[in-house]
């Protein structure tokens, strides 16, 4: 059938009849390996797979095909994408899609603890978790087959302009010609440096490796990966130690990061400040083994010791730039970080390569930003689009035990852009229902919102710490595309009971205190207090909902105070009463709510 349509179409063909040549059997096996498809006919377009019958069939129709069949132009593919991260495969699958020849090189190094694509069991947990990992890549090159992309399990080099060499697993070398590149090689874990890191110590991409449960884990690094790890591991029961040579995650807002420590030490995991290892040595073999870990203070001369089972070092990735022959062409690469620079098309400093993903300097390293990157630079290139990826209301979650969630600048970051004076920066505890009755920390849960003063309180920077912070995240990352304010948090209806309705500042409760200004404080000792959102005071929020404007938090002065002898609690939960004696006052990290005695 695919012989008549190629010659109701006027198309000259060549047929390779596999079960009339004497080598029809290793040829099988070589295009199966390349396309993933072990039934004929198997069918290439201009060096492109297009598939078997059936898929021909619906390139035909749905005029894919037509566009394949239009004269070679002067290379061999329109896109040639470098790395099989997620933001390359989804450059070269939209791409393919707008009609385009593209291929895909993609060939995984092992690291020094010999992982490629994971392979081994660690019982039944590790198991499932090796089963999804590779029904994920099958789903991948399959993704990749059905949009008639070329996937090539090799390592791509440049030789030349518009030149590349693929170079497979056996040492068989091809080469490619393409009028585009993409460079979307992602990261691989980086070592100390140091005695006996790479022969004894794991890192983060070995962790689901292991044959046998790590152990007594110390981890080395504050990323939000090391923490993930540090909590993970100590969810499972296992003594866990993060040692953290300076700032625990570096580029998010510091306040945030601080809480979300806190929380992994109420469960157990111990923190090691301003040290780093020196020296790793084996005490005993097994699975795991016993290992000594010598470390240096980051601030002075001193030295201390730890005995574990396991190190896993999750200290930062290397951008895998070297050795694809980039410095040939003239594409300039920060040689500290070895990232590419771009400007805001993802275009690197020569005009027909871009690059997408984790190799990008400057860019948030995040799995949906690659993604969304990648897409849109194909529809630039060959849709005639011209959307921009956003990086900055990009919406990111770290996964701790309890969930930080973010979106848009830190406070840090927001100062520098802003300055201080131009912002307001609203905070809030609150309580889970499930943990009121677990009798859980009231005041763990916390979130804030970072807003601009002079554009109508814009809400620039979103943070939550609790649970579920990532589902709370996704919603409110849409809202402030769309131009989120104070205001509309406010007015906006909370679902009760979740979390979320705290971020949408909605206070709820039996009893809601409403006092006069000036009453700006109680005596601490008079009163009894739940967290913010629960029932949140005036004096701590500009709104009468639950968040707390932290300057004027701490511009409040305790003008009057109000002695609870002499007060009462009226039906409609407004707080009156006479001046008493005694003046309170409170910090703005204290529980702040006021609920009646009885």
């Amino acid at each position: 059938m695919v012989k008549e349509l190629f010659s109701s179409l006027g198309v000259d063909c060549n047929i390779l009849e596999l079960d009339q040549v004497d080598d029809g059997a290793s040829v099988q096996e070589v295009l199966s390996e390349i396309t993933n498809q072990r039934t004929v006919p198997n069918i290439f377009v201009n060096k492109v797979h297009v598939g078997g019958c059936d898929r021909t069939f619906q390139a035909h129709q749905s005029g894919l095909l037509q566009k394949l069949l239009q004269e070679d132009p002067a290379y061999d593919y329109d896109l040639i994408v470098i790395g099989g991260g997620s933001g390359g495969l989804s450059c070269a699958q939209e791409a393919a899609a707008l009609g385009r020849r593209v291929m895909v090189l993609d060939l995984v190094v092992p690291s020094p603890q010999g992982t490629s694509w994971v392979k081994h069991n660690w019982e039944t947990m590790t198991e499932a978790i090796q089963k999804h990992v590779g029904s994920l890549n099958w789903s991948y090159r399959r993704a990749l087959r059905e949009k008639a992309v070329a996937y090539v399990n090799s390592y791509g080099e440049f030789v030349e302009h518009h030149k590349i060499k693929a170079t497979d697993g056996k040492g068989q070398e091809t080469y490619y010609t393409a009028a585009k590149f993409v460079i979307a090689t992602g990261e691989r874990p980086r070592y100390l440096g140091i005695q006996g890191d790479k022969e004894y110590c794991i890192t983060s991409d070995d962790l689901f490796s292991l044959p046998y449960c790590p152990g007594a884990t110390l981890v080395v690094g504050a990323s939000s990966v090391a923490l993930e790890c540090a909590g993970f591991l100590a969810g499972l029961g296992l003594e866990v130690t993060v040692m953290v040579r300076s700032q625990l995650l570096r580029g998010f807002d510091q306040e945030m990061a601080e809480k979300v420590a806190a929380s992994m030490q109420q469960l157990g995991v111990r923190f090691l400040r301003k040290f780093v290892p020196v020296e790793v040595q084996q005490l005993e073999k097994g699975s795991p083994g016993k290992l000594k870990v010598v470390a240096k203070s980051a601030e002075g001369t001193e030295m201390i010791e730890g005995l574990y089972n396991t190190v896993l070092l999750a200290i930062g990735r290397d951008s895998r730039t070297k050795n694809i022959g980039l410095e040939k062409i003239g594409v300039k690469v920060n040689e500290k970080t070895g990232k590419i620079p771009v400007n805001d098309v993802e275009q690197s400093s020569v005009p027909y390569v871009y690059a997408v993903g984790d190799v990008v300097e400057g860019k948030p390293e995040l799995t949906p930003v690659a993604v969304q990157a990648g897409r849109l630079l194909a529809r630039r290139l060959f849709g005639g689009r011209l959307e921009k990826c956003d990086y900055i209301n990009a919406p990111t979650v770290v996964f701790t035990p309890l969930e930080y969630g973010c979106c848009g600048y830190a406070e840090e970051k927001a100062v520098e852009v802003y300055r201080k004076e131009n912002l307001e920066v609203y905070h809030t505890l609150f309580w889970p229902l499930e943990w009121t009755v677990a009798c859980r920390d009231s005041n763990t849960c916390y979130a804030k919102i970072i807003c601009s003063k002079f554009d109508n309180d814009r809400v620039i920077g979103f943070h939550v710490l609790g649970p579920k912070a990532g589902e709370i995240t996704q919603g409110f990352a849409a809202a402030m595309k769309c131009g989120l304010t104070k205001q509309l948090l406010d007015d906006t209806i909370g679902i009760h009971p979740t979390c979320a309705q705290d971020d949408v500042g909605v206070t709820f409760g039996t009893w809601f205190l409403r006092a006069e200004l000036q009453y700006r404080q109680l005596s601490v000792d008079s009163c009894r207090f739940l967290p913010v959102g629960r029932c949140s005071p005036p004096w701590r929020s500009r709104s009468p909902r639950g968040w707390t404007s932290r300057r004027r938090a701490a511009e409040a002065k305790p003008l009057l105070s109000l002695s609870l002898s002499r007060c009462r609690f009226c039906e409609d939960g407004v707080l009156s009463g006479k001046p008493g004696d005694s003046v309170g006052a409170r910090r703005r990290d204290s529980s702040s709510a006021v609920h009646p005695p009885g």
